[in-house]
């Protein structure tokens, strides 16, 4: 009997209707569409789509064009309800939403367990939103994929590099970071802070973005990492907080999308 986990946050982060949310989505991608170049690596933002859904649409608009070339998808966040050493993989074979089963990559997810940081930590991925809240997007606008989810427990950004390149692969696979940025300052606070952030994110400078600056930290700074020995560039695509979107200014939490594509190419 295959062995699913659960939408955790259904209803809460984004709709549990597959219409209302599908309908969401569309407006989202159109209304934020950032044409580029196609990206080996991206970061978006976990929030309720009704804060943070606009940004990662920017990031998840440069898939389009290649939703047929995607076919393995590596999805690092942090783990925000349940603590453990390192980072941890999920035992199930689907993670579910309400537009049905993601399929978990066996592959992948056996390779990474290779590394003696890595471990299989079912009980922290069942409340957890900063990777469910990605799967409708990826859902949406890719054809078909298999996904390797990662959670990143009390561990550093070296642990994360290291997991990264364990199974960075071709162009068929994207590497995916998830994070929001500086949480609960005010408005004029925030904005200066995650400008900070955004200037090391496209410096792929993992020295200056700590957990004040944003909650996935750790794979942020191991993807700024990775980056650099991959001669890639990155850009910023969006960069706005909960006072943009739907909230007061008095206490925001910051939001950005980034790509990742070769030097080569225009980010």
């Amino acid at each position: 009997m295959p062995v699913k986990r659960p939408a955790a946050v259904a209803g809460i982060f984004y709709p549990d209707e597959p219409d209302v949310l599908e309908k969401m989505l569309d407006e989202f991608l159109v209304r934020n569409r950032k044409p580029g170049p196609a990206p080996k690596a991206l970061i978006a933002p976990h929030a309720g789509y009704l804060y943070s859904g606009p940004i990662a649409a920017s990031a998840y608009s440069r898939l389009s064009p290649i939703s047929d070339r995607i076919k393995r998808v590596v999805l690092l966040g942090p783990a925000h309800r349940v603590g453990f050493p390192g980072l941890a993989v999920h035992s199930a074979d689907y993670f579910s939403t309400p537009l049905g089963d993601v399929t978990i990559d066996k592959e992948l997810t056996e390779a990474l367990l290779q590394l003696d940081f890595v471990t299989t930590a079912d009980q922290a991925h069942a409340p957890e939103h900063s990777l469910e809240v990605h799967l409708p997007f990826l859902q949406y606008t890719l054809d078909s994929f298999v996904l390797t989810p990662v959670l990143v427990g009390f561990s550093d950004s070296d642990q994360a590099a290291a997991a990264i390149n364990q199974v960075w692969g071709q162009d068929d696979t994207l590497v995916l970071v998830s994070s929001d940025l500086s949480h609960y300052h005010d408005y004029a606070t925030a904005r200066h802070m995650d400008s900070l952030s955004s200037q090391a994110i496209e410096a792929l400078d993992p020295s200056v973005i700590d957990a004040d600056h944003a909650c996935g930290y750790l794979a942020v700074n191991g993807l700024l990492k990775v980056a650099g020995t991959h001669d890639l560039q990155a850009s910023t695509l969006d960069l706005r907080n909960s006072g943009d979107t739907a909230g007061d200014r008095s206490r925001v939490v910051g939001y950005g999308a980034y790509a990742f594509v070769p030097s080569a190419g225009e980010a």
